[in-house]
């Protein structure tokens, strides 16, 4: 049996540790434009230090050009012997310095201004009902008996965000403390509400409420949503039709009926708000070529404030304490500048080797697209692979021919008669063919392979399927009309 003891080993090794500066750079670099802009505003109200240059005609701190591989020209501030540059600031006070502060509009944060600012009036109007306060807006203005609508107000509140409910009425019962009988009249009130099919149990409810809002309960419509679903989602209309002993075409006119209706009746009171896309990077031609321009609209311009820069050699008015505080907020401000700078660099870089690699289409359009990988930037711009995958996450180019993510120009590379040509080519290649094709004789999937055979691009039936699959486009069967 080996004794347990303690003793104390010396051992040499090499790890990888991370400074706090990279972590940042990095973190910065992965950020898209809106965060970025979000975590700049951040850093103005938390770092003294920091401060937004409004005045494009104002002395700016000069940083780094991002088309040059220089370093970023940082403040060279010797905290010990720096002399003031202005005259203002041998009698500086902390008083004097809250006074300016507050006069020329610039926030204090922590202090109270003395007046309440009143909510702007977009505050009321701009924000979009939901369909709870719909649905309750509605209750409120119905005739309905008062334990009714308190039934009823338990209703609307477990309705779901797509507008089912789909908790039972003894449940509701329990919940609300009322009666299953109580429930169900409930619920049969607000299923008579705005938007037609809302407080339905399942997608068959749902269409017949909005039937019965259109007075189609007692229509071959009905019929078809009560008994023939599973049927209509295979597109059997012709066996559908021998069921009823009916005409195609009469069975394809309710279908057409029943495709109108809506699946999801509250998708329009969805508290979702749109999110917009913000390009990083601009890509125009000019008579002298293509530019890149990178775009910093919302984005604040920062640099250092000379007020706290002074501060620092003012050493019979801070204690230790407060002299390392004010040092330490200076050396963030400064790797932030430096990272903010680095970061534009490193995208106009990769931007600039993207613009390289499908110049052809930057100049004919999306069928020149050509098989590109991170490895062939990150080879190109001398960095690492990982680097090129954070760059061009969530991030986008608008050029000529829309707004494209960056990872729209990275894609693998299959083979043609006429070389290698792009993944991406080849998709927009089966859609057009698709879009193009007979919706009466739809092409299966082997008969698109064959269609781009002629476009000297030779792939497998099996790999035309996956493509239409990852293109969200329905198989042969699928696709066909019979109107």
């Amino acid at each position: 049996m080996t004794a347990l003891e303690h003793r104390l080993d010396l051992r040499l090794s090499q790890k990888l540790v991370l400074t706090p500066q990279l972590q940042q750079a990095i973190k910065l670099l992965q950020m898209p434009q809106l965060e970025l802009a979000q975590t700049l505003t951040q850093e103005l109200t938390e770092n003294p230090f920091l401060e937004e240059l409004l005045d494009e005609h104002e002395e700016e701190i000069p940083t780094l050009d991002p088309r040059t591989d220089d370093e970023p020209v940082t403040p060279d501030v010797d905290y010990d012997t720096a002399e003031l540059t202005e005259e203002s600031f041998t009698k500086f006070s902390v008083d004097e310095y809250f006074e300016e502060r507050g006069s020329d509009g610039r926030d204090l944060g922590y202090f109270n201004p003395g007046t309440e600012e009143r909510p702007s009036y977009e505050l009321f109007y701009s924000r979009k009902p939901d369909l709870y306060d719909h649905l309750l807006w509605q209750l409120r203005l119905s005739t309905a008996r008062d334990e009714v609508r308190i039934a009823a107000e338990s209703v609307i509140g477990n309705i779901e965000d797509d507008g089912y409910l789909r908790i039972s009425d003894e449940e509701l019962a329990r919940t609300a403390g009322v009666s299953s009988e109580l429930i169900a009249e409930a619920v049969a009130l607000v299923q008579g509400f705005d938007p037609p099919g809302v407080c339905a149990r399942s997608l068959q409810d749902c269409l017949m409420l909005q039937l019965r809002t259109l007075g189609l309960e007692d229509t071959l419509v009905a019929r078809l949503v009560r008994g023939n679903m599973e049927d209509i989602q295979k597109h059997k209309f012709q066996q559908i039709a021998r069921a009823y002993a009916m005409p195609l075409e009469d069975i394809m006119a309710a279908v057409r009926i029943i495709e109108a209706l809506d699946p999801r009746p509250a998708s329009k009171y969805t508290g979702e708000e749109t999110t917009y896309v913000v390009p990083d990077v601009f890509i125009t031609r000019t008579d002298e070529g293509y530019q890149i321009v990178l775009n910093d609209e919302g984005m604040p311009r920062l640099r250092l404030n000379g007020t706290y820069r002074a501060l620092l050699t003012r050493k019979e008015q801070l204690t230790k304490e407060e002299k390392a505080f004010l040092r330490e907020k200076l050396r963030l401000a400064t790797e932030l500048i430096k990272s903010l700078d680095q970061r534009n660099r490193t995208i106009y870089r990769v931007a600039d080797s993207i613009l390289k690699f499908q110049m052809e289409f930057f100049e004919r359009g999306r069928q020149q697209l050509r098989p590109l990988t991170l490895k062939d930037v990150a080879t190109d711009v001398g960095m690492h692979e990982s680097t090129i995958s954070r760059v061009t996450s969530n991030k986008y180019l608008a050029c000529d021919h829309g707004v494209f993510s960056f990872r729209f120009f990275f894609s693998s590379a299959l083979q043609s008669d006429t070389g290698e040509v792009s993944s991406t080519s080849v998709k927009d290649l089966i859609r057009k063919i698709i879009e193009e094709e007979d919706p009466k004789k739809p092409l299966s999937d082997k008969m698109i392979a064959d269609r781009l055979r002629g476009e000297n691009v030779t792939i497998a039936r099996r790999t035309v399927a996956k493509y239409r699959e990852e293109l969200k486009i329905a198989p042969q069967n699928m696709r066909k009309r019979y109107d």
